[in-house]
Protein backbone atom coordinates (compact mmCIF):
# COMPACT_ATOMS: atom_id res chain seq x y z
CA UNK A 1 0.00 0.00 0.00
CA UNK A 2 1.59 3.26 -0.92
CA UNK A 3 2.20 5.84 1.78
CA UNK A 4 1.01 9.04 0.11
CA UNK A 5 3.24 11.30 2.25
CA UNK A 6 2.22 14.65 1.94
CA UNK A 7 4.90 17.66 0.46
CA UNK A 8 5.40 18.95 3.92
CA UNK A 9 6.93 15.78 4.75
CA UNK A 10 9.24 15.92 2.33
CA UNK A 11 10.48 19.09 3.32
CA UNK A 12 11.21 18.33 6.88
CA UNK A 13 12.60 15.07 6.17
CA UNK A 14 15.56 17.00 4.06
CA UNK A 15 16.45 18.48 7.53
CA UNK A 16 17.29 15.59 8.72
CA UNK A 17 20.17 14.51 6.81
CA UNK A 18 21.51 18.24 8.34
CA UNK A 19 21.36 17.35 11.89
CA UNK A 20 24.37 17.03 13.77
CA UNK A 21 23.17 15.92 17.55
CA UNK A 22 21.27 13.44 18.50
CA UNK A 23 18.89 16.14 19.84
CA UNK A 24 18.49 17.69 16.86
CA UNK A 25 17.59 14.00 15.05
CA UNK A 26 14.79 13.25 17.65
CA UNK A 27 13.31 16.92 17.34
CA UNK A 28 13.30 16.56 13.40
CA UNK A 29 11.91 12.79 13.52
CA UNK A 30 9.10 13.82 16.15
CA UNK A 31 7.95 16.64 13.96
CA UNK A 32 7.98 13.76 10.85
CA UNK A 33 5.98 11.63 13.23
CA UNK A 34 3.15 14.41 13.38
CA UNK A 35 3.10 14.77 9.70
CA UNK A 36 2.82 11.35 8.86
CA UNK A 37 -1.02 9.86 8.01
CA UNK A 38 -1.47 7.06 9.82
CA UNK A 39 -2.81 4.41 7.61
CA UNK A 40 -0.95 0.77 6.74
CA UNK A 41 0.48 2.16 4.10
CA UNK A 42 3.00 4.01 6.64
CA UNK A 43 3.35 1.47 9.64
CA UNK A 44 6.49 0.39 8.79
CA UNK A 45 7.76 4.02 8.11
CA UNK A 46 6.70 4.92 12.00
CA UNK A 47 7.67 2.03 13.26
CA UNK A 48 11.32 2.90 12.18
CA UNK A 49 11.39 6.56 13.26
CA UNK A 50 10.22 5.30 16.95
CA UNK A 51 13.05 2.77 16.87
CA UNK A 52 15.25 5.46 16.32
CA UNK A 53 13.99 7.93 18.50
CA UNK A 54 14.21 5.35 21.26
CA UNK A 55 18.11 4.34 19.96
CA UNK A 56 18.98 7.96 20.12
CA UNK A 57 17.46 8.54 23.65
CA UNK A 58 19.81 5.47 24.79
CA UNK A 59 22.93 7.82 23.55
CA UNK A 60 21.78 10.44 25.44
CA UNK A 61 21.43 8.84 28.64
CA UNK A 62 24.56 7.16 28.26
CA UNK A 63 26.49 10.43 28.05
CA UNK A 64 28.56 11.60 30.88
CA UNK A 65 27.31 14.30 33.01
CA UNK A 66 28.92 17.69 32.53
CA UNK A 67 31.80 18.95 34.94
CA UNK A 68 30.91 22.28 36.91
CA UNK A 69 33.48 24.03 34.37
CA UNK A 70 31.43 23.08 31.41
CA UNK A 71 28.47 25.59 32.59
CA UNK A 72 28.20 28.48 30.41
CA UNK A 73 28.58 32.24 31.42
CA UNK A 74 27.31 35.43 29.45
CA UNK A 75 28.66 38.28 31.33
CA UNK A 76 26.01 40.98 31.57
CA UNK A 77 25.53 44.37 29.41
CA UNK A 78 23.24 47.35 29.56
CA UNK A 79 20.57 47.91 31.26
CA UNK A 80 19.56 44.09 32.22
CA UNK A 81 20.15 40.67 31.00
CA UNK A 82 17.09 39.07 29.87
CA UNK A 83 17.06 35.23 28.95
CA UNK A 84 14.77 34.05 25.81
CA UNK A 85 13.32 30.16 25.73
CA UNK A 86 11.50 28.11 23.68
CA UNK A 87 10.72 25.04 21.79
CA UNK A 88 11.86 24.03 18.23
CA UNK A 89 10.69 26.10 15.52
CA UNK A 90 8.54 28.90 17.63
CA UNK A 91 10.63 31.60 16.20
CA UNK A 92 13.16 32.47 19.06
CA UNK A 93 16.37 33.33 16.64
CA UNK A 94 14.15 35.56 14.75
CA UNK A 95 12.17 37.75 16.85
CA UNK A 96 15.77 38.35 17.93
CA UNK A 97 16.53 39.98 15.06
CA UNK A 98 13.52 41.89 14.33
CA UNK A 99 14.08 43.37 17.68
CA UNK A 100 17.92 43.89 17.36
CA UNK A 101 18.49 44.29 13.63
CA UNK A 102 21.62 42.07 13.99
CA UNK A 103 21.84 39.09 11.40
CA UNK A 104 20.90 35.86 13.46
CA UNK A 105 20.97 32.06 12.03
CA UNK A 106 17.34 31.35 11.21
CA UNK A 107 16.27 28.34 9.49
CA UNK A 108 12.89 26.24 8.98
CA UNK A 109 14.58 23.21 10.89
CA UNK A 110 14.80 22.67 14.71
CA UNK A 111 18.03 23.40 16.94
CA UNK A 112 19.36 26.05 14.63
CA UNK A 113 20.43 27.67 17.79
CA UNK A 114 22.99 24.98 19.35
CA UNK A 115 24.66 27.95 22.22
CA UNK A 116 23.72 30.70 23.79
CA UNK A 117 24.23 33.91 22.14
CA UNK A 118 24.16 37.55 23.12
CA UNK A 119 22.23 40.16 21.51
CA UNK A 120 21.55 43.86 22.41
CA UNK A 121 18.08 45.27 22.40
CA UNK A 122 17.61 49.41 21.73
CA UNK A 123 14.49 50.46 23.72
CA UNK A 124 14.46 54.25 23.64
CA UNK A 125 17.39 55.70 24.95
CA UNK A 126 18.74 52.09 26.55
CA UNK A 127 19.98 48.88 25.29
CA UNK A 128 18.89 46.08 26.73
CA UNK A 129 20.75 42.60 26.37
CA UNK A 130 18.82 39.29 25.03
CA UNK A 131 20.25 35.84 25.36
CA UNK A 132 19.19 33.35 22.48
CA UNK A 133 19.29 29.81 23.66
CA UNK A 134 19.40 26.00 22.26
CA UNK A 135 15.52 24.91 22.39
CA UNK A 136 13.79 23.15 25.25
CA UNK A 137 12.12 19.74 24.42
CA UNK A 138 10.30 17.11 26.31
CA UNK A 139 13.51 14.86 26.33
CA UNK A 140 16.17 17.51 26.21
CA UNK A 141 17.42 20.62 27.51
CA UNK A 142 21.30 22.25 27.69
CA UNK A 143 22.38 21.41 31.56
CA UNK A 144 23.99 25.02 31.57
CA UNK A 145 20.60 27.02 30.55
CA UNK A 146 19.16 26.47 33.86
CA UNK A 147 21.88 28.21 35.37
CA UNK A 148 22.26 31.05 32.89
CA UNK A 149 18.23 31.86 33.79
CA UNK A 150 19.14 32.22 37.01
CA UNK A 151 21.32 34.50 36.65
CA UNK A 152 19.42 36.32 33.98
CA UNK A 153 16.63 39.23 35.36
CA UNK A 154 13.73 38.09 33.27
CA UNK A 155 12.83 35.41 30.96
CA UNK A 156 11.03 35.58 27.24
CA UNK A 157 9.29 32.54 26.14
CA UNK A 158 8.62 32.18 22.58
CA UNK A 159 5.85 30.12 21.34
CA UNK A 160 4.61 29.76 17.66
CA UNK A 161 0.90 31.36 17.92
CA UNK A 162 0.30 29.56 14.99
CA UNK A 163 1.15 25.90 16.20
CA UNK A 164 -1.97 23.80 18.03
CA UNK A 165 0.86 22.22 20.01
CA UNK A 166 2.27 25.35 21.78
CA UNK A 167 0.30 25.24 24.75
CA UNK A 168 1.37 21.62 25.18
CA UNK A 169 5.23 22.77 24.77
CA UNK A 170 4.76 25.58 26.90
CA UNK A 171 3.61 23.28 29.75
CA UNK A 172 6.63 21.24 29.18
CA UNK A 173 9.36 23.99 29.46
CA UNK A 174 7.25 25.18 32.79
CA UNK A 175 7.83 22.08 34.23
CA UNK A 176 11.04 21.23 32.91
CA UNK A 177 12.11 24.50 34.84
CA UNK A 178 9.84 23.40 37.97
CA UNK A 179 12.17 20.26 38.56
CA UNK A 180 15.45 22.35 38.72
CA UNK A 181 13.37 24.85 41.24
CA UNK A 182 12.62 27.49 38.78
CA UNK A 183 9.61 29.10 38.34
CA UNK A 184 7.85 31.77 35.75
CA UNK A 185 5.95 34.81 37.16
CA UNK A 186 3.83 37.48 35.92
CA UNK A 187 5.97 40.99 35.81
CA UNK A 188 4.14 42.28 38.34
CA UNK A 189 4.85 39.91 41.13
CA UNK A 190 7.27 40.89 44.28
CA UNK A 191 10.32 38.44 44.43
CA UNK A 192 11.96 38.19 47.47
CA UNK A 193 15.95 39.23 47.04
CA UNK A 194 16.46 35.55 48.50
CA UNK A 195 14.76 33.99 46.10
CA UNK A 196 15.36 36.23 42.64
CA UNK A 197 17.52 32.71 41.48
CA UNK A 198 14.17 30.66 41.39
CA UNK A 199 11.54 32.97 40.53
CA UNK A 200 12.19 34.73 37.23
CA UNK A 201 9.54 37.13 35.91
CA UNK A 202 8.64 36.23 32.60
CA UNK A 203 6.38 37.26 29.24
CA UNK A 204 4.93 34.69 27.13
CA UNK A 205 5.63 36.20 22.80
CA UNK A 206 3.25 34.55 20.62
CA UNK A 207 5.32 34.96 17.53
CA UNK A 208 3.30 34.44 14.07
CA UNK A 209 0.31 36.35 14.87
CA UNK A 210 0.41 37.52 11.37
CA UNK A 211 -0.79 33.99 10.74
CA UNK A 212 -3.97 33.68 13.08
CA UNK A 213 -4.39 31.60 16.09
CA UNK A 214 -2.91 34.05 18.92
CA UNK A 215 -6.49 34.51 20.44
CA UNK A 216 -7.06 30.67 20.41
CA UNK A 217 -3.70 30.00 22.04
CA UNK A 218 -4.40 32.57 24.23
CA UNK A 219 -7.48 31.15 25.78
CA UNK A 220 -5.88 27.93 25.95
CA UNK A 221 -2.83 29.31 28.14
CA UNK A 222 -5.06 30.89 30.36
CA UNK A 223 -7.38 27.81 30.53
CA UNK A 224 -3.62 25.86 31.64
CA UNK A 225 -2.17 28.59 33.82
CA UNK A 226 -5.21 31.14 34.64
CA UNK A 227 -3.78 34.81 34.20
CA UNK A 228 -0.43 33.85 36.04
CA UNK A 229 1.78 34.42 32.61
CA UNK A 230 1.32 37.32 30.32
CA UNK A 231 1.25 37.54 26.41
CA UNK A 232 1.73 39.80 24.09
CA UNK A 233 0.95 38.83 20.10
CA UNK A 234 4.16 39.78 17.82
CA UNK A 235 5.18 39.03 13.80
CA UNK A 236 9.42 38.55 13.75
CA UNK A 237 8.10 38.42 9.66
CA UNK A 238 5.60 41.49 9.72
CA UNK A 239 7.17 43.10 13.00
CA UNK A 240 4.05 44.13 14.17
CA UNK A 241 3.67 43.98 18.36
CA UNK A 242 7.48 44.87 18.50
CA UNK A 243 7.43 47.86 20.02
CA UNK A 244 4.83 46.63 22.32
CA UNK A 245 7.53 44.01 23.06
CA UNK A 246 10.15 46.25 23.34
CA UNK A 247 8.04 48.46 26.29
CA UNK A 248 6.93 45.23 28.09
CA UNK A 249 10.74 43.74 27.93
CA UNK A 250 11.75 46.85 29.85
CA UNK A 251 8.99 46.24 32.23
CA UNK A 252 10.04 42.79 32.88
CA UNK A 253 13.01 44.20 34.46
CA UNK A 254 11.48 46.38 36.67
CA UNK A 255 13.94 49.24 36.48
CA UNK A 256 14.28 52.84 36.24
CA UNK A 257 16.16 55.48 34.21
CA UNK A 258 17.16 58.61 36.71
CA UNK A 259 18.90 61.67 34.47
CA UNK A 260 21.73 63.44 36.51
CA UNK A 261 21.69 67.58 36.35
CA UNK A 262 24.32 69.53 36.95
CA UNK A 263 23.23 72.86 38.40
CA UNK A 264 23.24 75.53 35.68
CA UNK A 265 22.72 73.20 33.01
CA UNK A 266 21.25 70.55 30.58
CA UNK A 267 20.40 67.25 31.50
CA UNK A 268 22.40 64.29 29.93
CA UNK A 269 19.30 62.41 28.20
CA UNK A 270 21.75 60.33 26.46
CA UNK A 271 23.20 58.25 29.27
CA UNK A 272 20.58 57.52 31.98
CA UNK A 273 21.68 56.18 35.49
CA UNK A 274 20.05 52.69 36.01
CA UNK A 275 18.30 51.98 39.39
CA UNK A 276 15.90 49.10 40.58
CA UNK A 277 12.53 50.38 41.00
CA UNK A 278 12.25 51.75 44.70
CA UNK A 279 15.13 53.43 44.64
CA UNK A 280 15.48 56.59 46.25
CA UNK A 281 17.98 59.27 46.05
CA UNK A 282 20.62 58.34 48.10
CA UNK A 283 20.96 55.21 45.71
CA UNK A 284 21.42 57.70 42.69
CA UNK A 285 23.93 59.36 45.01
CA UNK A 286 26.07 56.24 45.24
CA UNK A 287 26.30 55.54 42.14
CA UNK A 288 27.43 58.91 40.81
CA UNK A 289 30.13 58.84 42.99
CA UNK A 290 30.72 57.84 46.66
CA UNK A 291 31.77 61.53 47.72
CA UNK A 292 27.97 62.03 46.82
CA UNK A 293 26.95 59.83 49.35
CA UNK A 294 28.88 60.84 51.82
CA UNK A 295 28.27 64.68 51.68
CA UNK A 296 24.91 64.89 49.79
CA UNK A 297 22.97 67.61 51.61
CA UNK A 298 19.68 67.58 49.35
CA UNK A 299 18.40 66.97 45.91
CA UNK A 300 15.78 68.61 43.53
CA UNK A 301 14.03 66.41 40.81
CA UNK A 302 12.27 67.10 37.87
CA UNK A 303 9.73 64.56 36.59
CA UNK A 304 8.88 63.45 33.21
CA UNK A 305 5.40 64.73 33.31
CA UNK A 306 5.95 68.23 33.85
CA UNK A 307 4.08 68.23 37.34
CA UNK A 308 7.57 68.56 39.47
CA UNK A 309 9.76 70.84 38.72
CA UNK A 310 12.62 71.35 41.11
CA UNK A 311 11.08 70.36 43.93
CA UNK A 312 13.56 69.80 46.97
CA UNK A 313 13.70 66.50 48.59
CA UNK A 314 15.19 64.33 51.17
CA UNK A 315 17.24 61.63 50.60
CA UNK A 316 14.83 58.85 51.15
CA UNK A 317 12.81 60.29 48.25
CA UNK A 318 11.61 57.81 45.37
CA UNK A 319 13.01 57.74 42.29
CA UNK A 320 10.63 57.36 38.98
CA UNK A 321 11.28 56.22 35.81
CA UNK A 322 12.63 59.40 33.43
CA UNK A 323 13.38 61.63 36.81
CA UNK A 324 15.78 64.40 36.08
CA UNK A 325 17.99 64.69 39.64
CA UNK A 326 20.45 67.71 40.70
CA UNK A 327 22.38 66.15 43.64
CA UNK A 328 24.05 69.51 45.87
CA UNK A 329 26.63 69.08 48.55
Amino acid sequence: MPANLPPEYFEVEKTLRQARTAEEKIAIMEKLLSIIPRHKGTEKLVALYRSKIAKLKEEIERRPAARKGQLYRIEKSGAGQVIVIGPPNSGKSAVIRALTGVEVEVADFPFTTRLAAPYMMPFENIKIQLIDTPPITADFMESWLVEMIKMAEAVLVVLDAASPESSTLLEIIVNRLKEKKVELVSAETPVPPDRFPFIKRALLVLNKGDLGGAENLKEELEILFGRGLETVAVSALSLAGLEELRRRTFELLRIVRVYSKVPGKKPDYESPFILKKGSNIMDLARQVHKDFAEKLNYARVWNKQGTIAGLRVTRDYLLNDEDTVELHL
